[in-house]
């Protein structure tokens, strides 16, 4: 088992902390520290995820995570976890 995350992610999640980080350090930290537990477990947790409203593909996965959206994408025992943006309403 081996979970990715793709240079979108990583941008997509610096612009989000720095949002955050500019309202308050806490908020921020709290925010990544959440995400993060998500992304580990994961795994554990895949089969609880709804198919992804954004892609035509099984495979890809929608995560709701407070206003924000993470895609990811399960292939055998690999996770990609493909971005992150607010939720479109």
């Amino acid at each position: 088992m081996q979970i990715e995350v793709t240079q979108l992610f990583e941008e997509q999640l610096k612009a989000i902390l720095e949002e955050l980080l500019a309202i308050d350090v806490k908020l921020a930290k709290d925010f990544k520290l959440y995400l993060e537990t998500i992304i580990i477990n994961m795994p554990t947790k895949a089969k609880k995820y709804k198919k992804s409203i954004y892609f035509d593909d099984e495979n890809i996965k929608d995560i709701d995570f407070q206003n924000y959206t993470i895609v990811f994408r399960v292939d055998r025992q690999n996770y990609k976890v493909l971005g992150i943006f607010k939720k479109i309403s």
